[in-house]
């Protein structure tokens, strides 16, 4: 196989007419020579940390989509999965991806439960943690969540971090906000990555201690402009992420429109492609090819270096997307899931309260972090109730591991005038998360998803609209595209409602994740994220 056009040579920073010959899936030669072609061939982009699981697809309908936007390899940490069935979860991602050609890098989720305080449907400890790096197939310990099990030299974290140490494999960073002799802490122990910095203050001085950064441009998390400004100068010690991308994204772009951001500002492009290419395959020693003779065929053709349309994606020298159309086969799997509560009564999200003031979670936009309001209470016949004037509405989390009563607070910024929105995507533990602008709504939102066994949904006081999600709760077992229209149709229907979220399901999935700050729900009540403990809701 002959390959033609200008070639990107990003260690050396240079572009020539050339052509790249490969046999049997490896670059035999890549040599000058002059043609009219105009294209550009260059090395496959990298996801350098992202959890498969939240475009709702399974990793072989996630690759069909990805290598369109000339995506060859993620870093994947499938902790989403994990937390739900443990290691079978993680065996059954890596199952399902290597019946495709693309190049998936799973690592070994660090913490399930992601903390003692929700309910989960599943514990990986470090005997576990210890067999899966064992696999040749887990390339990495993921990102350690538990900052405070770190920093305060908890037995079972540092446990799991010497294995990663012991079989030679990177240890992923999370620790948003953590700065100072936490952060020196924090890396001291072996952690290099960090995907959770929001200011560049805190990227620079995690930057400065050696620490690998990653700008993360996802469906919620949006870090991009934040920190991008910072890649001139450290390009060598950054990568770009996603993190979390639902599947209507996933079908418009992925990191090939991080590269024409960065490129659109000025940026030199081949800084831009080392972060985009070149440093996930170095940091994680990925079997990822780079354009280079004896490399695997991995490699893009893009119409320029200005927008990254891209043309053709090759894996392994395998033609995997070709002018509009994906090759990627679907794969046949077995389903597996573990949803175990039964329907609600309206009854059981009711408030007894007297309280004039309580604590409010308010959403913001663009970030996973939130921040704490005190505000007036709206109590009619003794039930603390949603207010659609003050846009502070009723929340929920439901364990759906066993029959709990439900935990609820209250929530500002979904901007919902009518109806509720639910999902069993809820990071970490996924159990069941609602919003309403009653407690009518929120129930029969929350039951539609039991019914179910998963999904997301929508109901307004006319019409009821789910996405089913039978893998897990957190996956369909339908191809991207069908999923990605659908999703599109809930979002639509979410704002129609009144949202005035960019991605209401994407912020709903992250109100219950207790490792970042600083107000979140789980299933066992309102948690502080700051000083780690549970508080209340009543002021």
């Amino acid at each position: 196989m002959k390959l033609q056009g200008n070639i990107v040579d990003i260690k050396n920073k240079r572009i020539f007419k050339g052509e790249v010959t490969f046999k049997y899936g490896r670059i035999l030669s890549v040599e000058e020579k002059n043609h009219d072609i105009n294209h550009y061939i260059l090395p496959g982009f990298v996801d350098a940390h992202i959890h498969i699981e939240s475009s709702m697809l399974v990793p072989s309908e996630f690759a069909k989509l990805a290598v369109t936007h000339g995506t060859v390899s993620t870093v994947s940490d499938p902790h989403e999965i994990a937390n739900v069935l443990g290691v079978e979860g993680v065996e059954f991602m890596i199952d399902n991806g290597k019946k495709t050609p693309f190049k998936f890098n799973f690592g070994a989720p660090s913490c399930v439960p992601a903390t003692s305080f929700e309910s989960a449907g599943a514990v990986i400890n470090s005997e576990d943690i210890k067999i899966l790096l064992e696999n040749p197939e887990i390339k990495y310990l993921a990102e350690m969540m538990n900052y405070p099990g770190v920093l305060f030299d908890d037995d079972e974290v540092l446990k799991k971090i010497a294995w990663a140490k012991h079989y030679n494999k990177p240890v992923d960073g999370h620790a948003p906000g953590v700065r100072g002799d936490d952060i020196t802490k924090y890396i001291d122990a072996g952690i290099s990555t960090d995907h959770e910095c929001f200011t560049y203050e805190e990227a620079i001085e995690k930057l400065q201690k050696g620490m690998k950064i990653l700008i993360r441009e996802g469906s919620a998390a949006k870090n991009f402009e934040a920190l991008i400004d910072l890649l001139p100068e450290y390009f060598e010690n950054m990568m770009f992420c996603s993190d979390d991308k639902h599947p209507d994204d996933l079908m418009i772009s992925h990191i090939n429109a991080l590269c024409a951001r960065a490129v659109s500002k000025g940026i030199d492009v081949f800084k831009v492609l080392q972060v985009a290419c070149i440093n996930p395959v170095k940091h994680y020693n990925l079997d990822v090819g780079l354009l280079q003779v004896g490399d695997h065929a991995d490699c893009i053709v893009v119409e320029d270096l200005k927008d990254f349309k891209t043309l053709q994606t090759y894996i392994d020298g395998n033609l995997v997307f070709n002018n509009g159309k994906s090759m990627i086969a679907p794969v046949a799997f077995n389903n597996l899931n573990n949803f175990n509560c039964n329907k609600k009564e309206v009854s059981d999200f009711k408030v007894v309260s007297s309280a004039k003031k309580i604590r409010v979670i308010e959403a913001l936009e663009g970030q996973l972090v939130t921040n704490e309001l005190i505000e007036d209470a709206l109590i009619e016949s003794g039930n603390l109730v949603s207010n659609t004037e003050t846009d502070i509405l009723k929340m929920t989390v439901v364990n759906r591991y066993n029959d709990d009563k439900p935990a609820v607070a209250f929530i500002k910024n979904f901007g919902l005038k009518e109806g509720a929105i639910a999902s069993s995507v809820g990071h970490d533990s996924h159990n069941i998360i609602a919003v309403g602008v009653s407690d009518e709504e929120v129930c029969k939102a929350v039951n539609l998803l039991i019914e179910n066994k998963g999904g997301i949904c929508a109901i307004s006081n006319s019409v009821e609209k789910i996405v089913p999600l039978p893998v897990a709760g957190i996956m369909s077992d339908k191809d991207g595209e069908t999923i990605g229209k659908q999703y599109a149709e809930l979002d639509a229907m979410a704002k129609q409602l009144g949202s005035t979220l960019q991605a209401p399901y994407m912020t709903l999935s992250f109100m219950a994740l207790l490792v970042i700050p600083s107000i979140k729900l789980s299933d066992k009540g309102l948690f502080d994220g700051t000083d780690f403990k549970f508080t209340s809701l009543e002021v």
